[in-house]
């Protein structure tokens, strides 16, 4: 996978979880139990998409501009995107998907939450 930097960076991110769905064989990143990302691993554990979630009309967008994202894999497909893992999208799109993921999952907990996991 050319996005070796993916793991330090989700993990960076507050109160940021990672664990593995053994019987999808996903590695999932997750804040306060809710997804974020997943990386899908095929039957010799390689990734072979980076699953994501972005507004709507943002991902409908980006899957028209970029062959290598589509409709969520074995996800929602309006809400959820996947990445190709040896496409070309660049380092900086990737980061900024991964953030918008990120935050779109962040502002949907309760402002209760969103407090409590800012203080750790």
């Amino acid at each position: 996978m050319k996005y070796d930097w993916i793991d330090e960076y989700l993990l960076n991110k507050k109160a940021a979880k990672k664990d593995l769905k053994v019987e999808w064989n996903w590695i999932r990143y997750t804040i306060a139990d809710k997804l974020f990302v997943a990386i899908c691993l095929d039957k010799d554990d390689k990734p072979y998409y980076i699953t994501l979630k972005l507004e709507p009309s943002e991902g409908d967008f980006l899957r028209q501009q970029f062959e290598d994202i589509i409709p969520g894999y074995y996800m929602n497909k309006t809400h959820w995107n996947s990445v190709k893992v040896d496409g070309n999208i660049s380092d900086d799109l990737l980061r900024e998907m991964l953030d918008k993921s990120y935050n779109l999952v962040f502002s949907s907990l309760s402002k209760k939450k969103q407090k409590e996991l800012l203080s750790m």
